[in-house]
């Protein structure tokens, strides 16, 4: 979870869908969704690993201030999909960032992808997170909350909550290094600042990594990068990658 008022930097005006395509010799692509608050250059590292790797990578950007998960979803997932993936036979892998996995978990509670391969999840809020309780229960930060921020905290009742276990391929890497002592102290265990540790795990998935990096840079840091690839490559992490 990214947003101006937890201290991160904000993406672009938003705007309508627009992809970055690296192109490959099959049709299979990796489909890369960023945060909230976030833009398609806070996963360029992502792109520019996978496309040195032969991956055809389409790093989408769409807006999410001032939108619900499901209309982004509606609105600029599924046309993206329609877009980009034309042909069913074309495996589709996802690499989420924060909100990005509540959004793809979103897509997928609605919408079926017979072609789905393999989800690399970062720092995913799948359990939300306590800063956002503590913003929605301030009435000094309330007012600036839209629903995307609205729909990520704990509560049982809250979107992340609500979306149950995945039916799919999914690894889930987890930071458990902040930058900011300040919201850290507002969560409960080891976590990157933004999201807990405990919050980021998924039932269904089938592996979990921690790596020492915060919620902001943990998608540009070198042993994200080469575990991601292992993921999508055998299903896996690759435990023997030191903390770089």
């Amino acid at each position: 979870m990214l947003c101006p008022l937890l201290g991160e930097r904000a993406g672009a005006r938003p705007e309508g869908l627009r992809a970055s395509v690296s192109s490959n010799r099959t049709t299979d692509c990796v489909i890369l969704l960023h945060g909230l608050a976030r833009s398609s250059l806070s996963m360029k590292g992502v792109e520019w690993y996978l496309k040195r790797r032969g991956y055809r990578v389409v790093n989408a950007r769409y807006p999410t201030q001032g939108l619900s998960v499901e209309q982004i979803s509606q609105t600029y997932l599924a046309p993206l999909l329609q877009t980009e993936i034309p042909l069913s036979s074309a495996r589709i892998d996802f690499v989420t960032h924060s909100q990005g996995g509540i959004l793809l978990r979103q897509y997928l509670s609605n919408h079926k992808l017979p072609n789905l391969g393999r989800v690399v999840m970062l720092a995913p809020p799948n359990h939300g997170t306590e800063i956002v309780d503590h913003l929605r229960a301030n009435r000094l930060t309330r007012p600036f909350l839209g629903p995307g921020y609205c729909e990520l905290g704990t509560g049982t009742d809250s979107l992340p909550n609500r979306l149950g276990p995945v039916q799919f391929d999914c690894g889930v890497i987890a930071g458990d290094c902040s930058l900011n002592p300040f919201l850290s102290r507002l969560l409960t265990g080891p976590n990157d600042g933004k999201v807990t540790v405990a919050s980021t795990k998924l039932d269904g998935m089938r592996d979990f990594l921690v790596l020492h990096h915060s919620h902001t840079w943990l998608m540009w840091r070198k042993n994200t990068l080469q575990q991601i690839h292992s993921f999508l490559e055998s299903g896996r992490f690759e435990r023997m990658r030191p903390n770089v």
